[in-house]
């Protein structure tokens, strides 16, 4: 596996988007939300938004994502093939960037146990 992120690893087209935020499943954490949905596509892909209302600095922002971006890029090959946007909420900012990880941490072993096949089924 590559240390890039990938075209065809992203979120990318509008419509990708507004399916996630009306159709997708939302999984709380203290600084972020992952909206979950089932994709096409055979590997997971990812969509961020972190909004200039929640973190005011592009530099912040950037910071942000490129922090979330490099945990989705370890847990890629874990996860199932899915469609996930990040939301990042109000709060994030004051979040040390190991807090930051503990949370992503968090959030993408509830995706991936959100998503595992139940043993009743």
């Amino acid at each position: 596996m590559t240390a890039r992120f990938p075209r065809r690893a992203r979120l990318q087209k509008p419509g990708e988007f507004k399916a996630a935020f009306e159709r997708g499943s939302r999984l709380n954490e203290k600084w972020l939300t992952a909206l979950v949905v089932s994709g096409e596509d055979p590997q997971s892909r990812l969509g961020l938004a972190v909004p200039k209302k929640a973190v005011p600095r592009a530099v912040d922002r950037n910071r942000i994502k490129r922090q979330i971006r490099e945990s989705y890029r370890l847990r890629r090959s874990a996860l199932p093939p899915l469609d996930v946007v990040i939301l990042a909420r109000g709060g994030c900012l004051q979040a040390t960037p190991a807090q930051l990880n503990d949370v992503l941490d968090r959030l993408w072993t509830r995706v991936v146990a959100k998503c595992a096949p139940s043993a009743s089924s």
